[in-house]
């Protein structure tokens, strides 16, 4: 019986193993992508990219092949059981050359191409227009330099609902992959990117176009691309920046040559319309209602909305030393940022109005409660410092 029992837990407990196995393969596939190979293309450069690619697949699934056959054939036909002795020579001139030659002549041959798609991939002379992207921990600023939409400037920053990043909600279609303002170009034009940072290096990556360079801070690099047709493309940032970095995504919209006319329009009439009064006094209820939404933008990551932070690396601002300590420092600090620290320098990010807004803000939000207004001439005093 005591036999039987064992036997009956033994089985028991094998066909749970066996279904929690499967249950976790279903699972996999039901909450994971797979997809092989690379992203579609979406341009000529990147076609060439994917060709190249699946050539050099084939290349090596030869290679393997061939190489694990003879192999496979050694180990089976050559072994010690079937009285097979090892050979006694230590060298073979013809089989020294062929393994020498054939490798070199596939690498040749391989480089014609690959060198012609790099040359091409460097070639940003002559573009239709040119954007200026910054990165910044942890968002995209885009500046237009040329073509229609020249002087426009926007941050682009993740627009996945906290709920969905904290589990709270579920995951969206594009989870991670959406911003609030994407880069819109047109259709068929070469659009040269110059690339720049902040603060710490990032990479500015859209798989669809083959284009993933780096953004250095104090240097310009430069990348291009032309898409062929309309449509949503996505990347993300493809440098370990910092505590977010995978929520730094990359989102462009190709649009047609009449859209993005229109686009460029209305981007320069929204520019116009809230340009700020200088001499604009700002009552406390304003500020509060616009602070709010910079914090959310730009510090809610790391201080958290309900501003008790992520401590060590990010402090509380609810009840802290800063928050209720003297303005002009406070100030300084969304200014200039805090160096040896995660705090960055918001001053090129922000406009005067915004960072009054978001210090005013953090003065009088959760327990603070100081009751202080900060006008935008206060933080102008201070830039210019």
């Amino acid at each position: 019986m005591a036999r039987n029992s064992n036997s009956n837990r033994l089985r028991s407990g094998s066909s749970g193993r066996f279904i929690a196995a499967l249950l976790g393969l279903f699972s996999g596939a039901a909450n994971a992508a797979w997809e092989l190979n690379l992203q579609e293309p979406a341009t000529a450069v990147a076609r060439r990219v994917y060709e190249l690619h699946s050539l050099l697949l084939w290349v090596i699934v030869v290679i393997f092949v061939g190489v694990f056959a003879v192999v496979a054939y050694s180990l089976v036909y050559h072994r010690k059981s079937k009285g097979h002795k090892a050979a006694t020579f230590h060298d073979n001139t013809t089989v020294e050359l062929a393994w020498t030659i054939v490798p070199a002549l596939i690498l040749v041959a391989i480089a014609f191409p690959a060198t012609s798609a790099l040359v091409d991939m460097r070639d940003t002379s002559e573009p239709d227009l040119t954007v200026k992207v910054t990165g910044y921990q942890w968002k995209w600023g885009y500046e237009y330099l040329t073509g229609d939409a020249a002087g426009v400037k926007y941050m682009s920053v993740l627009s996945t609902p906290r709920e969905q990043i904290e589990n709270k909600a579920p995951k969206g279609e594009h989870y991670l992959l959406e911003v609030d303002r994407p880069l819109v170009v047109p259709v068929g034009k070469k659009v040269r990117i110059l690339t720049t940072a902040n603060d710490v290096i990032h990479n500015w990556s859209v798989p669809a176009f083959a284009v993933k360079t780096d953004a250095v801070p104090g240097f310009l690099r430069d990348t291009w691309f032309r898409a062929d047709k309309e449509g949503t493309y996505r990347g993300q940032c493809s440098e370990l920046c910092g505590k977010d970095h995978g929520f730094m995504p990359v989102v462009v919209e190709v649009v047609s040559a009449e859209k993005y006319a229109a686009w460029a329009g209305e981007q320069k009439q929204q520019m116009a319309a809230v340009a700020e009064d200088p001499n604009k006094v700002w009552t406390l209820d304003e500020q509060l209602a616009l602070g709010e939404k910079v914090y959310t933008t730009n510090c809610a990551a790391c201080h958290q909305a309900n501003g008790e932070g992520l401590p060590p690396a990010f402090p509380a601002l609810d009840g802290s030393a800063v928050a209720k300590g003297p303005r002009a420092a406070h100030v300084e600090m969304v200014l200039k940022g805090k160096a040896g620290t995660a705090m960055a320098a918001f001053g090129e990010q922000l406009s005067d109005t915004d960072i009054a807004a978001v210090v005013a803000y953090e003065r009088n939000a959760w327990s603070n409660k100081l009751g202080e207004v900060i006008q935008p001439a206060e933080v102008k005093a201070l830039r210019g410092k």
